[in-house]
């Protein structure tokens, strides 16, 4: 299904970005623009058409949330290494929707009191609640991810996080939250050429990390890291998609149509109203 404010679109970006058997990380050009054809500049346009539409799902999936027992709601996970555009992605797309219905948590570098739990316990106390929209920037995958590259867990401990972590999800879809996957694909030139960027724009220098160079050093293994962890955790219930994202306008136009396909799925309507309308236009009127 493409999403329905997306009709440049030449097939359904989920089915096209989605992880499925057989996929190779490898094989993914990090400059390519899967299913869409147009320009830069179209792509603009369509990313503005969508905002409005994503806008008015969320809106439509919080009022929703405010009188139905129901309980859905969606989880944006984002995953991609340094420079890839997560904040693009939580600025231009979901910034583009009411702040009240969105709830964000960038995941740092664990807490003292947070080690002191199992490595979900900090993301189940972010989860987003009914009719919200949550962005996790960096999430749980950390903890698989930088855990088997640095080797901050033993092997046996990183294999049972794979298998915790699908069955967290699958609670998570089981009680109405649409968790929607994805890792932002850049290629190490491309990375490169971001980072000589920020240093080379004293407005770009805070966000410039000296660790991003000690972590390109390890660019082989944290793709071998993301390649097992697509094996591991792409389920039916909650696939990866891997975006290409050299091209920083394709990456978030294909992210605003993933969570508009994800909303679509839900299709949340507008509450109908629990007093009568034209009694309560009369009383005001009479005001």
């Amino acid at each position: 299904m493409i999403a329905k404010s997306q009709k440049n679109w030449s097939g359904d970006a989920a089915a096209l970005l989605r992880v499925g058997e057989g996929f190779a990380l490898a094989d993914v050009d990090p400059q390519s623009t899967p299913g869409y054809e147009k320009t830069k500049v179209e792509a603009a346009e369509d990313l503005a058409s969508g905002a409005g539409q994503l806008d008015e799902y969320q809106e439509r999936l919080f009022a929703q949330s405010r009188v139905d027992a129901t309980n859905a709601s969606v989880l944006l996970v984002l995953q991609a290494m340094d420079s890839a555009g997560k904040g693009g992605i939580v600025r231009h797309v979901v910034g583009s929707v009411d702040p009240q219905g969105v709830s964000i948590t960038a995941f740092k570098k664990p807490t003292p009191e947070e080690l002191e739990h199992d490595f979900l316990w900090r993301v189940e106390r972010r989860l987003p609640e009914t009719g919200i929209i949550g962005v996790f920037d960096r999430s749980h995958y950390e903890d698989v991810l930088i855990g088997r590259v640095r080797e901050l867990a033993p092997t046996d401990e990183i294999e049972r996080r794979y298998g915790a972590i699908n069955e967290f999800e699958k609670r998570l879809t089981d009680g109405g939250t649409r968790v929607v996957k994805v890792m932002l694909h850049i290629s190490s030139d491309e990375q490169k050429a971001r980072l000589e960027e920020r240093l080379e724009r004293p407005d770009k220098h805070w966000k410039y990390n000296p660790g991003d160079v000690d972590e390109r050093e390890l660019w082989p293994k944290y793709m071998e890291a993301y390649q097992r962890v697509f094996e591991r955790t792409s389920t039916e219930h909650a696939p990866w998609h891997v975006v290409p994202a050299n091209r920083k306008w394709y990456a978030r136009i294909a992210v605003q149509n993933l969570l508009l396909e994800a909303l679509e799925s839900i299709d949340p309507q507008w509450p109908a109203a629990t007093f009568d309308v034209e009694v309560e236009k009369k009383r005001l009127a009479a005001t």
